[in-house]
């Protein structure tokens, strides 16, 4: 069980731009369309999946050496794309990306709102909520290289 003390839930919201409409930005953000930008995403479907933006559709990834299972809860195309995220004793939560277009270009909203599962994950919590602001710094840059390649 978690104590107040543990400051482990957030709601962390920041914003990046990417050089596109929001109808072709969109697909930068579902799980096939992190795999052009974000170097060890690696999503995996448990099952035959055509369009990976439908509400209900699962996949999984490994990232520093965690597997975590993610669930697609709504959908806008060129909108907005909201996950739920499992990383089993670490943290649970979810993860909404809305779009928001300008001039050719689209306004990037990315929100985490996460809760350590336990004692002993509190503190990798707060550690990316510290290092939020430079975690969106590093998807833009990696989106921004993606796009010029």
């Amino acid at each position: 069980m978690m104590s107040a003390a543990t400051n482990a839930q957030y709601r962390l919201t920041g914003r990046l731009t990417v050089p596109l409409p929001p109808d072709r930005a969109f697909e930068l953000f579902t799980a096939r369309g992190e795999e052009r930008w974000a170097a060890h995403w690696k999503p995996r479907f448990p099952l035959p999946v055509t369009d990976d933006a439908v509400p209900g559709t699962v996949f999984q990834t490994d990232a520093h050496g965690h597997a975590t299972t993610w669930i697609v809860l709504d959908s806008t195309p060129g909108r907005r794309i909201r996950y739920a995220r499992v990383t089993p004793q670490t943290t649970a939560g979810t993860v909404t990306v809305s779009l928001n277009g300008t001039g050719g270009r689209t306004e990037v909203t990315v929100t985490y709102e996460l809760t350590a599962l336990t004692e002993a994950a509190a503190p990798g919590l707060r550690e990316f909520a510290a290092g939020y602001p430079a975690f969106l710094t590093d998807w833009q840059h990696a989106i921004t290289r993606s796009l010029r390649a």
